[in-house]
């Protein structure tokens, strides 16, 4: 028996590969396949089935690919309704996979269709469970990403207690949790680190499972709870009636263009052009109107946040070598529609005699040498679990979720300054805002780690929400 967990930090995201004799299953895939034919090709296995726990919101799953290129049977747990060839399971319905029995679990709550898979080794005995965004490692699925006209936040919340206290809760303490999200997922509020865990622990730590009440549970699970991504509900529809394939997408979008071929399709096609290069390469010279988000952070995440039109054309500027990983990513997340990338990058551009512009980064101790010029704002753009901790003392809050919320009360001919926690996010609102017309932008380098070094004045709390 092997299980492996295929996880992938950025999306904060978990896959999963079971195999026993020769025999093969995939849970929770992401859209690029291509890893998990490879893995069943070292144990000289076939794939059989490709489960899915449920519609997944916050990425386009692989599932219908995969199947295509390898023959699995594509599973859901009850009440999935796909727009493909789908196996609709019932409750407590058994599969086998060489040697190994899994039984489906249903557990509705964070969508009507989510299900737990709980594994049986070759004893027959409870070993793990995959459950998807039911149970995570110090939380539990939201509740609000299914709302219908007739069903509730609170209701959903209700089913998740349900499904928790009649199908998870119950199983033996030494049964594994392998769940679909860990940390930085916003499929959840309070994702640990750690990504698997027994039961038995979970039971002892985890704040919603310690719920005595349904009332108290329903209350605990929704208090607090952020509003989800612009861009769920569109992943989850393409989960649901099934996506292109990533080769079909790398036909159009892997193409390198000369700097006049890329200027003059960014201006036939009005694209957004995407500036994936780190940070403090970016802030040196890049295209005019671009923005940057690195591709070396939470780059699907804040692609799907920040770019509220999923189909927007869009044309790449990246580091060389690193134009497929590019695609496939923003794939991952639904943007399906890049046109291209400037070959030979930044270089090339300056080399054709195009414009240039900077982004000024300054130090977090000249910012303090700076701090009392009242001829500037400061724009703490992380979010508010992090600004309440501690920000600097009569600076505002303009979470970078938001950024499309609040700049539009912003001043273009001021001068801004801009922070985050590490640098990451600030060049993101920096090269959006400068996109939009704001000249006098400026990133602080090192964002608030830096800035809690020095000797500015500083307090916990709420100054002002946004």
């Amino acid at each position: 028996m092997k299980i492996e967990q295929i996880y992938t930090g950025c999306l904060a995201e978990a896959a999963y590969y079971i195999e026993s004799r020769g025999e093969a299953a995939i849970i929770d895939p992401l859209r690029e396949t291509a890893p998990y034919i490879r893995r069943a090709e070292k144990d000289n296995a076939k794939i059989k089935y490709v489960f899915e726990t449920h519609f997944h919101a916050d990425f386009v799953s692989g599932h219908l690919e995969l199947a295509q290129k390898t023959g699995a049977k594509i599973v859901y747990g009850p009440d999935a309704h796909c727009g493909f060839d789908c196996y609709s399971a019932k409750d407590g319905e058994e599969f086998k996979i060489g040697g190994l029995t899994l039984r489906v679990l249903h557990t509705p709550g964070h969508t009507a269709e989510s299900s737990t898979f709980l594994l049986f080794d070759e004893s027959g005995k409870e070993y793990c469970i995959f459950s998807g965004d039911t149970l995570f490692i110090g939380d539990v699925g939201r509740p609000d990403l299914a709302i219908k006209s007739n069903l509730t936040m609170q209701d959903l919340a209700g089913m998740l207690y349900d499904s928790l206290h009649n199908k998870i809760i119950p199983l033996p303490d030494h049964v594994i949790v392998y769940p679909a999200h860990g940390a930085g997922s916003a499929c959840g509020k309070n994702l640990s680190k750690e990504t698997f865990d027994t039961l038995g622990h979970q039971k002892e730590v985890n704040y919603a499972l310690k719920a005595q009440t349904r009332e108290e549970f329903i209350k605990a699970v929704t208090d607090g709870l952020a509003p989800p991504p612009q861009y769920f509900p569109l992943n989850a529809m393409m989960n649901k009636q099934g996506a292109k394939g990533l080769d079909e997408i790398n036909a159009l979008a892997l193409k390198g263009l000369a700097p006049q071929e890329f200027e003059d399709a960014a201006l036939v096609t009005e694209a957004l052009i995407l500036d994936t290069r780190a940070p403090q390469v970016f802030a040196k010279g890049f295209v005019p109107g671009s923005i940057n988000i690195g591709l070396d952070g939470q780059f699907a995440p804040w692609v799907g946040a920040l770019i509220t039109d999923i189909n927007q054309p869009i044309l790449l500027v990246c580091d060389e070598g690193r134009e497929e990983e590019n695609i496939m990513r923003l794939a991952r997340v639904g943007y399906d529609h890049t046109l291209g990338y400037l070959a030979g990058g930044i270089a090339a551009w300056e080399q054709a005699g195009k414009p240039v512009d900077h982004i000024q980064s300054i130090s977090a101790t000249d910012f303090e040498k700076d701090h009392w010029d009242l001829g500037f704002s400061v724009l703490d753009i992380r979010r508010p679990g992090e600004y309440e901790a501690l920000h600097i003392a009569d600076v505002q809050n303009h979470p970078l979720d938001y950024i499309n919320d609040w700049i539009g009360s912003m001043k273009r001919d001021s001068k801004y300054y801009i922070h985050c926690a590490g640098g990451y996010r600030s060049m993101i609102a920096a090269s959006i805002m400068k996109a939009r017309g704001f000249d006098q932008v400026i990133d602080i380098a090192g964002g608030y780690g830096a800035i809690a070094k020095t000797g500015l004045p500083k307090e916990s709390g709420v100054k002002a929400a946004v």
